[in-house]
C-alpha cells in the first residue's frame, strides 16, 4: 500500500519554505507558486502575508 503524502515546509525555501513545501506536495514548480502567492498578496491587500505567517506556524518542518 502506498504511504499517504504529507505537507511539510521545505528545507530549501527562500523565506520559511512554505511555498516550496506546497509546490512539492502538489508536484508544481516552486517559482510558479511563489509568483502566484505574490500576485494573490498584492490583489488581496496583503492578506496573503497573514496567511503565510499562519502557514509558517502550522506546517511542520520537513524531517531530514
Amino acid at each position: 500500500m502506498e504511504e499517504p503524502k504529507k505537507l511539510y515546509r521545505s528545507n530549501n525555501g527562500m523565506i520559511a519554505g512554505v511555498c516550496a513545501g506546497i509546490a512539492t506536495y502538489f508536484g508544481w514548480d516552486p517559482t510558479l507558486v511563489r509568483i502566484g502567492y505574490i500576485l494573490l498578496s498584492i490583489f488581496t491587500v496583503f492578506s496573503g502575508v497573514i496567511a503565510y505567517l499562519i502557514l509558517w506556524m502550522v506546517i511542520p518542518k520537513q524531517p531530514k
